[in-house]
Parts: structure tokens; sequence; C-alpha cells
């Protein structure tokens, strides 16, 4: 009754109606659009009068993909609560498309992810880089330093689809042989079980490496230069007033991380 009600006030069919289904038009999404847009900055704006003239405190609805959050908040959250105790973090793991998703509609106010995010919306601060090596079972025989190009796709143990670092890793082996890869997990620690039992190998950014790489069955292999990498960075809306309060942040991770 209200989206008849407000189709009526703006003149305009937003869904089309069909028998058990309901969609969009083409205006009601651009409306929809704007819509998001709009409580966004509502949101924004009320960060604004709660926080201003005071870095890092109140709320603070963070999100982190799974492949930093396990590796950095264990080290970030101790210093945070220390140097500013008024903050109340708010945390979200999960992939990437789903944070940005949740950023853009206000949910959160923040994301720390992998860089460049194709998002014309939000602002991004890279953070620093996170290089990669492999991990391949004890014992095997390879050469100190390898290249990329070189790793049989039909051995290379990868995360399940959505995951940006299973993109990453794929870009870096050959993408043209990207056929070969099977196997996805949904976590880095089930990827290194199947590595230690000599399933596999998978490429393992160096954060996740002193917690993931403790297992004796494991060795860490180094690439050759140019070692792959990925740049971990933060990313807020636009609109937000909060810029200050994120390079706060921004600097403290650096800090931690390098």
């Amino acid at each position: 009754m209200q989206i008849r009600d407000l189709e009526r006030l703006l003149g305009v069919e937003l869904v089309e109606r069909r028998i058990g289904e309901v969609t969009l038009t083409e205006t009601g999404a651009d409306i929809a659009r704007r819509g998001k847009q709009i409580l966004s900055a509502v949101s924004d704006l009320a960060d604004f009068a709660r926080h201003r003239g005071r870095v890092l405190s109140g709320p603070l609805r963070l999100g982190v993909i799974p492949t930093v959050a396990p590796y950095l908040l264990p080290r970030l959250l101790p210093v945070l609560q220390q140097r500013y105790p008024e903050l109340r973090l708010e945390l979200r793991e999960t992939q990437t498309r789903a944070l940005l998703e949740e950023l853009e509609r206000g949910s959160l106010d923040l994301v720390m992810a992998a860089l460049p995010l194709d998002n014309a919306d939000i602002e991004t601060l890279p953070l620093f880089e996170d290089p990669f090596v492999l991990a391949v079972p004890a014992g095997e025989s390879l050469s100190e330093r390898i290249t990329p190009d070189s790793i049989d796709l039909h051995r290379l143990i990868l995360l399940e689809e959505g995951h940006c670092l299973r993109d990453q890793a794929l870009a870096f082996c050959a993408a043209t042989r990207r056929d070969g890869v099977e196997f996805g997990a949904t976590s880095l620690t089930t990827v290194m079980q199947m590595v230690a039992n000599g399933y596999g190998v998978t490429l393992l950014p160096k954060i996740a490496a002193e917690l993931e790489a403790r297992d004796q069955r494991v060795t860490l292999v180094p690439f050759a230069a140019p070692q792959p990498s990925r740049i971990i960075g933060l990313a807020w809306r636009r609109t937000s007033s909060r810029a200050p309060d994120f390079r706060a942040l921004g600097e403290i991770v650096t800090q931690i991380a390098t």
C-alpha cells in the first residue's frame, strides 16, 4: 500500500506486478538507488553531529574481509581500546562484494579490503602492501624462489568463488589456465590443512603466514621478483564526514602491519 501511495505521489510506476512475482521497473530501480544515497547522506549527517571534534569516539561500524580480519584484528583491537576508549567498534566480516553493498546503503561506515575497488562513490586509502608466498607440503623439492607462472594449477588450492584472494591468486598464476582449479574452501585455515596433508599448494598472504603456517608439515617458498602482492586499504563513502576518523584508524593499522 505504501508503494502504491508513493507511485501516486510521484506519478510513475515503480514496480512491475506479475502473478507470483514483483520486480522494479527501470524508473523504480533508479529511484531506489537515489533513495539509498539519500539515506546514506542522512546517516553521514548524523555522524557529523555526533562526532564533531572527537576523533574515533562513539560507534564505528567496520567491515573487514575474511583474509585480513583474523590476522590483523588481534593486534589492532587492543591498541584501539587503549588509545581510544570511547570508541565502540562494531565488526562485520564477510566478502568484499557484500561489504561494499552494505557500505553503500549505510549499514557500514568503513570497509577494510584489498584495493583497488571499482566504485566511484567511495574514497579509498591504501594502508600497506601484503606480499604472497607459496605454501607447499614440507619436503617438496622446489627452487629457492619460484615464479607465479610455474605453479601447476591442477595442484592449486584456493578459497571459493567470491573471495577476492581467489581472483588475485588466479591473476598471478597465468589466468589463461584458470580452468585447472577445481577445489575451493571457505577459509584459509581449511586451505592450509589441505596443503599440510599433501593435497596441493596455495598462495598465502604474508599477513596470515605467522598464524596459518605454524604447522611443521608446511613450507613457505618466496617468489622471485617481482613478488606478487596485494594492497590492503580502507574504503568509505565520499559523502561521509568522518574521514578524519578513518585516516586516524588507517595510521594505526599501517603502524601495526608494517
